[in-house]
């Protein structure tokens, strides 16, 4: 799983995009028949024998059983290929040609697809390497593996793996590639607030071709931002970005979906909203937390016109939003139901009156609360001592 050359993405992530889009009820047939015949290319191409029985086996597509084993045979060709240079390294040459042997197996395990002796051979090329730039960018490999086959569990290790790493010495440009890798593994398990921190700190230095474009990479970054940071924040470090608003134009919605939620012009804020939801929905990474996400971007519209009045009618926030005053009430009734939003519905009126909590209070009550509980616990205690 070799990077490409700086600026394109790794082409087992773009295939891996490919097999999310054939399963992907929005996608409609016809597209589905061109991304098919798209993903057999690449994966006969690539002598992905194991990821090919997967695919298989799961109806994704249809057995070709000569093509299978065709790829089997070259597969085995190929290993025997690498094991003689490895043995040859191992007698005839030296330790820096030793470890590329061993590295070009590993790749070529991560080509084939097959994750498990990848990662066996990545340990035994790991056990071969000392500089820890080197060492770092097997990680990435492994990193680049675990969002292929979004094994978050293999994610987090490397993730770790690489900050202990760090610990003995590494380059500023594989830190900071670091930060993106995390960042995306932050957001495809719903920490957009750490994930907003570490995009953020990454838009300057952004070097990781290897996992999306640029675009991607700011789409992202607006997206968990807005829903992370609070209307200041937002405004110095995304709306009036430099690095952002070179290339923010380029996405559908994107700009418009940003500027008004900012200038609070609601009704073309849900117009470009209905654009940029189409765009979560077909992204492989955010596509899992869509309900989640629709929910908090409402929240943040709905709680920032609230923020300004005291007490609003239904019918006035209806027609700022350029929705229906029936489709208003049940909304609100939802988020008000669910704490969401610090507000109360008088139907009667057809008015809503906020009543935003007291920060202060709110944390003196928890102070007593705690209290509280220290000194029940404090008590039980001392009557064990006293047995």
């Amino acid at each position: 799983m070799e990077a490409d050359a700086e600026g394109k993405q790794q082409p087992h992530l773009v295939l891996a995009n490919k097999l999310f889009l054939l399963t992907h009820s929005d996608v409609d047939d016809i597209e589905k028949v061109r991304i098919r015949d798209e993903v057999t290319s690449t994966v006969v191409a690539d002598d992905m024998a194991p990821l090919y029985e997967t695919l298989t086996a799961s109806s994704v597509l249809e057995l070709d059983q000569k093509a299978l084993d065709s790829m089997r045979a070259k597969i085995e060709e190929e290993l025997k290929k690498l094991d003689e240079k490895i043995a040859d390294a191992e007698e005839n040459l030296g330790e820096s040609e030793v470890r590329e042997a061993h590295l070009a197996k590993s790749l070529f395990y991560i080509r084939i697809g097959d994750k498990e002796k990848a990662l066996e051979q990545l340990k035994v090329t790991e056990g071969k390497t000392v500089a820890v730039g080197q060492r770092m960018d097997l990680v990435f490999y492994a990193l680049q593996m675990g969002f292929f086959h979004m094994d978050f569990d293999l994610i987090s290790r490397s993730i770790d793996k690489a900050k202990n790493l760090f610990d003995e010495g590494g380059d500023w440009e594989r830190k900071n590639r670091l930060k993106v890798y995390e960042g995306l593994y932050c957001m495809s398990t719903r920490n957009f607030k750490k994930a907003t921190d570490l995009f953020l700190d990454s838009i300057s230095t952004f070097t990781t071709y290897e996992l999306f474009p640029y675009d991607t990479f700011i789409f992202y970054t607006v997206l968990a931002s807005i829903i992370s940071l609070d209307r200041v924040s937002l405004k110095q470090k995304v709306v009036d970005a430099p690095e952002i608003l070179t290339v923010i134009g380029k996405i559908p919605h994107l700009s418009e979906f940003i500027n008004s939620l900012y200038e609070c012009r609601y009704k073309s804020f849900f117009s470009a909203f209905a654009g940029i939801t189409e765009h979560i929905k077909l992204d492989r990474y955010l596509y899992p937390h869509f309900r989640y996400y629709m929910r908090e971007i409402r929240t943040v519209v709905y709680s920032q016109f609230l923020e300004s009045y005291k007490s609003v009618t239904i019918e006035a926030m209806a027609k700022a939003f350029g929705v229906t005053v029936d489709f208003i009430d049940l909304e609100l009734s939802r988020f008000i139901a669910a704490g969401k939003l610090h507000c109360k519905i008088d139907k009667v009126a057809g008015v809503l009156e906020t009543n935003r909590p007291d920060a202060k209070n709110a944390l003196y009550q928890a102070t007593i609360k705690q209290g509280d509980f220290l000194l029940n616990r404090i008590q039980k205690l001392s009557r064990v001592i006293d047995l």
